[in-house]
């Protein structure tokens, strides 16, 4: 299923990722907001989380309970009270008149008690499996939110380091107009590009405040902390990815939804056996002996074709839906994983070309129209297109280092289960 990711490709990405570890300084120092920090905080902090944990708690307190017995009654009563007669209202003038306390209760069918206690317990399961599925979830953003905003600081230094480079770039033009080997018109170029270069630093400035803004939502307070750190290596096992996708929390909870469907359906089925009451009463007659009562009252499920078969009919159809949405999520999940390699891998080719060609390329076009322009072979506006180029191709490689490590983060958090991405952070640590 997944012959994209072959032996050969594991060379190619090692090799990019030898290549990652020196392409450039870090962002910040080592005090700030590291990557595994920042998931940390999140798992932590997050209300959608926190939201999740309590429905978790909420089903939790709901398992004892719900195989329990009703709670019993309590009967209190006055039996054969004449309301005529001389004795009228009295309860002593007659040795049939009773004084009744006493209790009753209530015992449902074995099988729907238990049906009852096994769908709160899958109930619970699926909120807990919702929790993981969350978790992943808040993970996967504060993951991209982190590389984004990392990438565009990179994009900045590039950008104030050919502002520099550009101020510099305009004394020399200055310099050899002043000495007579250039043009008066040359002046205006360096300018042009400086206005340029600001656009461009606005323009990124703008998304990194933006990124910042979608780290926040994640860490609250602590998403206005400078960065720390590199981002995390984008080196995957793909294969390990693909053996543990059948237990990803998606897919753990629609089964679980199944199994509190399958729940239902025995508590629709248990409902054509009787339920049954015991009642124990003692009754206190006035100047002659008391009297004690049992009684057992048992239910007739005598109307099964409009009561009990209806509803065993409704959970039966609830049933066979959840089970085909679990053979939808389910290949949902496949085929998003397939894109999500195929996506992966060429983002790695991508960015190998970028490193290995488009960069050194640029870098050399650079050198060669300025020594040109210096011999005056070609004019200035060739050397300031040059230079734009080659600002492109860096930014281009920062722009697709970060989309290749966050489609890491994304096969990651998207398709590993909660407990391998746990084992995983522990590692990156």
């Amino acid at each position: 299923m997944f012959r994209l990711f072959s032996r050969g490709w594991r060379g190619v990405v090692c090799c990019l990722i030898a290549m990652l570890a020196t392409a450039s300084p870090p962002v910040a120092a080592s005090e700030g907001l590291s990557f595994a920090q920042a998931l940390a905080i999140a798992q932590q902090q997050s209300p959608v989380l926190q939201a999740e944990m309590s429905r978790v708690e909420a089903a939790l307190q709901g398992e004892g309970p719900a195989d329990a017995l009703p709670d019993p009654t309590l009967i209190l009563g006055l039996d054969n009270v004449p309301v005529e007669g001389d004795a009228r209202y009295s309860l002593s003038g007659e040795p049939m008149t009773m004084q009744r306390i006493g209790i009753s209760q209530r015992f449902p069918n074995r099988g729907k008690r238990q049906a009852l206690a096994d769908g709160a317990r899958a109930r619970t399961a699926a909120a807990q499996a919702r929790v993981d599925s969350m978790r992943l979830l808040v993970m996967r953003e504060t993951a991209g939110a982190w590389i984004d905003r990392h990438s565009l600081l990179r994009q900045r230094q590039v950008i104030d380091a050919l502002i520099e480079e550009n101020a510099l770039f305009e004394a020399a033009v200055l310099a050899r107009i002043a000495g007579g080997q250039g043009r008066a018109a040359d002046s205006v170029e360096p300018r042009r590009e400086a206005a340029r270069l600001a656009d461009r630093r606005d323009a990124v400035e703008a998304r990194l405040q933006q990124a910042e803004a979608s780290l926040v939502r994640w860490l609250g307070d602590a998403g206005h902390q400078p960065l720390a750190g590199e981002p995390p290596d984008p080196a995957l096992n793909i294969e390990h990815i693909v053996e543990n996708l059948h237990q990803h929390p998606e897919l753990e909870e629609v089964a679980r939804r199944t199994q509190l469907a399958d729940a239902t359906l025995a508590a629709a089925r248990a409902g054509k056996k009787p339920d049954w009451s015991l009642t124990l009463a003692y009754m206190n007659r006035e100047n002659f002996s008391d009297m004690a009562m049992l009684q057992v009252n048992i239910d007739l499920p005598l109307f099964n074709g409009t009561r009990q078969g209806p509803r065993i009919a409704a959970a039966l159809a609830e049933r066979q839906a959840w089970q085909a949405n679990a053979e939808a999520v389910r290949r949902d999940h496949e085929a998003m994983l397939q894109a999500d390699v195929a996506e992966y891998q060429r983002l790695a080719r991508a960015l190998a070309r970028q490193r290995d060609t488009l960069l050194p390329l640029a870098e050399e076009k650079v050198a060669l129209v300025t020594a040109a322009w210096e011999s005056g072979e070609l004019n200035l506006a060739d050397v300031i297109k040059a230079r734009s180029e080659r600002l492109d191709a860096q930014l281009g490689d920062i722009s697709l280092h970060a989309q290749f490590t966050r489609q890491a983060t994304d096969l990651r958090f998207r398709h590993l289960p909660a407990e391998a991405t746990r084992e995983d952070n522990r590692h990156d640590n």
